[in-house]
């Protein structure tokens, strides 16, 4: 798994090692695939550098889509060789986390605005031993995750609105990077900051010069000439000192 051996995937040994390892990471977003070619694409990022698959799990009621099921997650995980990333837009979603567990996943992200007792969530993910990571949507202040961001090894900040792919970056993203950055100073020094919607090459380096660490690609890499140049351009970018 990224070249490390670590048992526990939702420990913090394995969050350090992603820090001393490497400067961020690159997700490209299954849901953007050709499904007509779906082992092709699989095979493209396994031998990309990209480091996780990112998974977008949707259920047609906390988003107005539908995206895949287990068969599909099974068939992803039986291929792939790096790990899964798996973001649930779904309502009640503790019901089925050992369920994504037992099917590959490594991560698994749960939106704050789905969850009641968010805190028993999280520590269930971090139970069953994969990363636990909390979504907040565009409108979602991150000043919400005051009281938990302790407790969380990663946070997704959705960049669009869920649901669909292909969508207008949200400028205010930049602004919410900083104050979650600032949030976890020295509270979470090694909380991942993961940015879905919108990413590419013209404002990767803003991102990750306001904080994000775990950038999200869909569109922007599948539907490329040469996707495999385009997530060497991701995984290459340099932080700079433009001030997002």
């Amino acid at each position: 798994m990224l070249g490390l051996e670590v048992e526990n995937q939702g420990d913090q040994n394995y969050k350090s090692c992603i820090f001393e390892h490497m400067k961020h990471l690159v997700a490209p977003s299954v849901l953007a695939a050709d499904f007509g070619n779906l082992q092709r694409d699989i095979e493209m990022v396994n031998a990309s550098k990209a480091d996780w698959f990112h998974v977008d799990i949707m259920d047609g009621v906390f988003v107005p889509n539908i995206s895949f099921g287990f068969p599909v997650i099974d068939a992803l995980a039986k291929h792939a060789t790096k790990p899964l990333d798996v973001h649930l837009m779904i309502v009640e979603p503790d019901r089925y986390l050992e369920q994504f567990k037992k099917a590959g996943a490594a991560t698994i992200t749960v939106h704050y605005e789905a969850c009641t007792h968010l805190h028993r969530t999280i520590q269930a993910i971090k139970d069953l031993g994969c990363i636990a990571g909390v979504a907040l949507n565009p409108h979602t202040p991150v000043s919400v995750l005051e009281d938990i961001i302790e407790n969380v090894d990663m946070v997704l900040l959705m960049s669009v609105n869920p649901g669909f792919g292909g969508q207008k970056f949200i400028e205010n993203t930049y602004r919410k990077i900083r104050a979650l950055k600032n949030m976890g100073t020295g509270r979470n020094d090694n909380l991942l900051i993961e940015i879905d919607g919108g990413v590419n090459s013209q404002n990767a380096s803003l991102l990750l010069n306001a904080g994000a660490n775990v950038l999200v690609a869909g569109n922007f890499v599948f539907t490329a000439e040469e996707p495999l140049q385009v997530i060497s351009g991701l995984k290459e970018t340099q932080v700079n000192l433009i001030q997002a």
